[in-house]
């Protein structure tokens, strides 16, 4: 067992229980910079074909000034560079450390991260298969509102990977919308299932799910008033004591616990970071045949600058302006500046609007932004805010030849939402200069 670990057998943590008060007004990593991470992995575990791949990687983000919350949630999938390895997916970095040495895997994940996303990781916790069933049972269960029916006809069974019958080795996972009761072995399919039909049918769904499961794990624990529960604890401890490895220390989860304890679920942000139209990734192939997703601008500045802005709030008066039309937006980037447009989107959907794309326009010589009002007056608060944020001027309605161009990008798409407004960003929008141009085709 590691040192960190060591911290979660009961005696130790009954002899740190009594210190707690003498630590209380110690300073949490990160907390004297406004901003404590706290990288949350889950793992199979070691009776598992696989089982030190990471199978959920989410960041956690605190501000101690406000309690918010932000919950990034990193796919499987997405290639990083790795030392020693060359660019790998982001899944085996811990299952390479624990190769080199047991117990390593939490840290090398939370260093690899950290240089990735450009931000200190202060703390790390990952959990396994075993650890994540024991702790929501002690619990005594979830509840989790279930966003879409979920049907997965091929969630595998543990212990059966290698049954000669192939039927054999899925069993049916049925969960209907709505509010459901859950047990770990539930909450545990329901936070892994890949193989769903329709839209939680992705890796992207399952992490929206595991956030959900956090959330609600949060709202028991806070219901249970578990610090009360000496018994509850010892139990966890126990459970924790085999299963987890952290660099935690108890009174840093105690006073964690103190900053986020109230927080409300709509101070809790949420982002998966996925390869949908205008997210931050996108799909390819290796040489070897291999599916992986890597940052769609061929770096990751764009995932950088949403995680360190995560927190820059826009007025209450305006978002609530904003919040109460709706509007939809669509960005397209006219500039050689790379991740200008995905900037601009993290920065306006602050405010309220709802992004439902950003890519390149057809031209990259713009000086000038401007919006194309597509509501035609009609969501007027909306468009003095976008307006009073970008510096763009506004043209009503769609001049020939961009009609001409969405006509041609969307001929063989269905379902098509018409956005409100379309943002074309020009050069005056890179207001800090901070832009690089890059003319590469």
């Amino acid at each position: 067992m590691s040192e960190d670990n060591k911290i979660f057998s009961p005696l130790s943590w009954l002899s740190q229980f009594k210190h707690l008060a003498q630590t209380s007004d110690n300073l949490l990593k990160g907390e004297e910079n406004g901003r404590i991470n706290v990288l949350l992995l889950g793992i199979a575990g070691k009776n598992h074909d696989g089982g030190y791949l990471t199978d959920t990687i989410m960041l956690a983000s605190v501000s101690p000034a406000s309690g918010d919350i932000a919950l990034f949630s990193l796919p499987r999938d997405l290639i990083v560079p790795i030392d020693g390895y060359g660019f790998r997916k982001i899944n085996n970095i811990n299952a390479f450390a624990e190769n080199e040495q047991p117990g390593s895997g939490g840290l090398a994940v939370s260093q690899a991260l950290s240089r990735v996303l450009d931000v200190p990781i202060d703390y790390y916790l990952r959990v396994d298969f075993i650890s994540f069933v024991k702790i929501i049972d002690e619990l005594g269960g979830i509840e989790i509102e279930v966003e879409n029916t979920l049907d997965d006809t091929r969630y595998p069974i543990a212990g059966r990977e290698e049954d000669p019958n192939y039927e054999n080795r899925f069993e049916y996972l049925h969960l209907e919308k709505g509010w459901q009761p859950m047990d770990g072995e539930l909450a545990l399919k329901y936070v892994r299932s890949r193989h769903a039909a329709g839209v939680e049918g992705s890796d992207f769904a399952r992490s929206r799910r595991q956030q959900k499961v956090l959330q609600a794990v949060k709202d028991k624990v806070l219901n249970l008033r578990i610090l009360f529960k000496p018994r509850l604890i010892n139990n966890i401890l126990t459970t924790l004591q085999e299963h987890v490895i952290t660099n935690f220390k108890v009174w840093e989860m105690v006073k964690l616990w103190g900053i986020i304890k109230d927080t409300n679920a709509d101070k809790v942000i949420t982002k998966v970071l996925d390869n949908a139209n205008g997210g931050l990734l996108v799909d390819a192939i290796t040489p070897e045949g291999a599916y992986i997703l890597q940052p769609r601008n061929g770096d990751y500045a764009e995932i950088q600058y949403l995680v360190k802005n995560i927190f820059s709030n826009a007025p209450p008066k305006q978002t609530s302006a904003v919040k109460q039309e709706y509007p939809a937006l669509e960005i397209q980037n006219g500039t050689w500046i790379n991740g200008l447009g995905q900037r601009m989107a993290t920065d306006l959907e602050k405010f309220g609007f709802a992004v439902a794309g950003v890519h390149n326009a057809s031209r990259q010589n713009y000086e000038e932004s401007v919006i194309f009002d597509l509501s035609y007056g009609e969501k007027m608060s909306s468009l003095a805010i976008l307006k009073e944020k970008t510096g763009a001027r506004v043209n009503y309605g769609l001049p020939d030849w961009l009609l001409a161009e969405l006509k041609q990008q969307n001929e063989n798409k269905v379902n098509l939402t018409q956005p409100d407004f379309i943002l074309i960003i020009g050069r005056d929008a890179d207001k800090t200069q901070s832009g690089v141009e890059n003319k590469e085709e």
